[in-house]
């Protein structure tokens, strides 16, 4: 009995150290990609769920909710900061969702497979690889946090990780998505003195890579501005992912929209501080 109780006591001290990155809670270790620290409510969370603090260089970039069983991000979470810079092109992995034993930061599956002897095979059991991207049509790889709503150069390579990209309509990701991501969040953020954004998707019924990596039904995105100490806005877009349009509607319409797609209980995106007119 009393080795019994030494080898859990091991084990637990294992699963804590290894939940620096791939987290437990957004709260204790990431919260500041979140309005007034809350993230979304559990009714988005998937039945194999990986909380990620997205670490790049030794810091923290933005937060996502990862779905282990779909290989695709449910959600990520960032601060609106757009800045000048080379868009990136080097695609990186989270070696923390191979267990607790691998690095803290994300990699390229290069990295891991060189440097630390793991197939690509052991990486394929965690997460999506860049080869289930390949030879897609009418499908290309859709950012959730793109890398022109970030600031510098890290911070920009940070959102090059397969767990922040799901199979997005082609058009709708070149087209009317790109123009709600380049031009409307710069109008609308034009007096906010700080801007959250939670970019999400809903898991559809189709998929990619024979069956590796689900194809979203939807897409959808949500903003909340803090203005001052006393004023807020908010908005939110959705987007059918097979279509090229965008509907522009209010933060509490979409949570509604979302709760009834999700059929997991009442969405919240921000805290209730946040205006959802």
């Amino acid at each position: 009995m009393l080795l019994v109780l030494v080898l859990l006591q091991v084990c637990l001290c294992c699963l804590q150290l290894g939940s620096t990155e791939v987290v437990m809670s957004f709260e204790n270790t990431c919260p500041e990609f979140f309005f007034s620290n809350t993230p979304p409510s559990d009714a988005l969370k998937p039945d194999s769920a990986a909380r990620i603090c997205q670490r790049y260089k030794n810091q923290y970039h933005y937060a996502t909710l990862y779905d282990r069983n779909q290989r695709i991000p449910i959600y990520s979470a960032y601060l609106y900061e757009p800045g000048d810079g080379k868009r990136p092109n080097t695609w990186m992995v989270e070696p923390q969702l191979m267990g607790s034993s691998y690095p803290k930061e994300m990699k390229t599956e290069w990295t891991l497979m060189t440097m630390l002897n793991v197939s690509q095979d052991e990486i394929k059991k965690s997460q999506a690889v860049l080869q289930d991207y390949k030879n897609l049509t009418n499908y290309n790889r859709g950012h959730l946090n793109p890398n022109g709503h970030q600031p510098n150069p890290d911070s920009k390579a940070s959102t090059f990780t397969l767990t922040n990209i799901v199979p997005q309509y082609e058009k709708l990701n070149g087209g009317q998505w790109n123009n709600y991501e380049q031009s409307v969040m710069a109008t609308r953020t034009s007096d906010c003195a700080k801007t959250y954004v939670v970019v999400g998707v809903v898991p559809g019924n189709n998929y990619i890579a024979k069956g590796r990596v689900n194809k979203p039904s939807h897409i959808w995105s949500a903003a909340c501005c803090v203005v001052d100490n006393n004023h807020r806005r908010s908005w939110a877009v959705i987007a059918e992912n097979d279509k090229n349009a965008v509907s522009l509607v209010r933060l509490g319409e979409l949570e509604e929209q979302l709760t009834g797609l999700y059929h997991k209980g009442t969405v919240s995106l921000f805290h209730s501080d946040c205006p959802r007119n």
